[in-house]
């Protein structure tokens, strides 16, 4: 357990200190700008001095701000990121494969949600009225869109029958004890369970859930607060949104729960749709792709490149939520709304249906 959260502590500071540089970086590139490079080779040392910088910087709490909650605030939003990981399988090995939960799913949902709160108390205390506005904002947002992205996370319970996340993982490969067939049809006979790869991931073996994942992939920017749902922060109108009062190390904090939460939600969709720890290379004949690049199972050597292929699909997803950060406008409170309660939620009720009936009748 300890080694666990180790290695949780540690995937979320190189994390955000990785995520910040390539934003920055990525940015940049899409701007026709070179980014940082005066502080190390290519600017590699820039985060590291931003870091050096927060951490000489006071503590400034508002004078009626209500100090306590103030302080604790940032406190409750990292908190319930960090936690949320305790259930997620980074990889098939023993010690990075999480808390084995048959709830897991709904465990890691009910402790996300506690995000909501920390924002809400982090802009109510500060006394500052464009926090506030931030805050609320922020819980409008975030109760609306956890709606289509735990529908979204039905159908995938519906198709896989668990709601453990290693289970679910397990199921998207040539470990699963179930044979698999190639896009979940049982009619045409073809198993794929050996051969492995792409071939068993849920967005293949239910092909329809590729445009479930858009629907997730929207809901999760706007649970991570990225544009173009990033309206509780809004520098444009409401300074800096709910965190609008905080200095130094607590507002660092916050930003490395955003980071965080990017790759909670990257992690997420990876194991429940792109095959989580596994290899993407199928079995072809005599040529052992999936096997020589997922090892034997329990092994050192399969825990390594287990984790190594989920970091690396996940880091896919951050790089496309950088990508639309910096592509697209921010969304009005309105549109926001529209595109929940309008757009993906009466489409994810669709899918939660079709799942439904593909579970029973494939």
């Amino acid at each position: 357990m300890w080694i666990a959260l180790i290695v949780c502590l540690l995937l979320l500071t190189v994390n955000v200190v990785i995520g910040v540089y390539v934003e920055r970086k990525l940015s940049a590139f899409m701007q026709d700008r070179l980014g940082p490079m005066e502080v190390g080779k290519w600017g590699l040392l820039q985060v590291f001095a931003d870091l050096l910088k927060l951490f000489q910087k006071e503590d400034i709490v508002p004078e009626n701000a209500q100090k306590r909650l103030f302080l604790f605030a940032p406190w409750i939003i990292f908190l319930s990121v960090f936690g949320a990981f305790a259930v997620i399988p980074l990889s098939s090995g023993t010690f990075l494969q999480g808390s084995q939960t048959e709830m897991g799913l709904m465990l890691l949902m009910g402790i996300v949600s506690l995000d909501s709160l920390g924002i809400l108390l982090a802009g109510w205390t500060s006394n500052n009225k464009y926090s506030l506005l931030g805050a609320i904002r922020s819980a409008a947002q975030l109760v609306s869109y956890e709606i289509p992205l735990g529908l979204s996370l039905l159908c995938i319970v519906l198709i896989s029958g668990s709601l453990n996340l290693q289970e679910i993982s397990v199921q998207q490969g040539i470990f699963s004890a179930e044979p698999q067939y190639l896009f979940g049809l049982k009619g045409l006979g073809i198993d794929v369970t050996q051969a492995g790869g792409f071939l068993s991931w849920n967005v293949v073996r239910m092909p329809l859930f590729f445009f479930l994942f858009i629907i997730y992939f929207i809901a999760s920017l706007a649970e991570a607060n990225r544009a173009p749902f990033d309206i509780p922060e809004a520098e444009s109108e409401l300074v800096g949104g709910f965190h609008t009062e905080y200095a130094g190390m607590r507002w660092a904090l916050l930003f490395l729960s955003e980071y965080g939460m990017m790759l909670l939600v990257s992690v997420l969709g990876v194991i429940l749709f792109w095959g989580s720890w596994y290899s993407p290379l199928p079995n072809i004949g005599s040529v052992r792709l999936a096997d020589w690049t997922n090892g034997e199972p329990s092994t050192i050597y399969a825990t390594v490149i287990g984790f190594v292929w989920l970091m690396l699909k996940a880091y896919i997803l951050i790089a496309i939520q950088m990508w639309v950060r910096w592509t697209l406008p921010r969304l009005r409170v309105d549109q926001l709304m529209y595109l929940c309660w309008k757009v993906l939620t009466p489409f994810a009720l669709i899918f939660v249906a079709i799942s439904a009936l593909w579970s029973l009748l494939m």
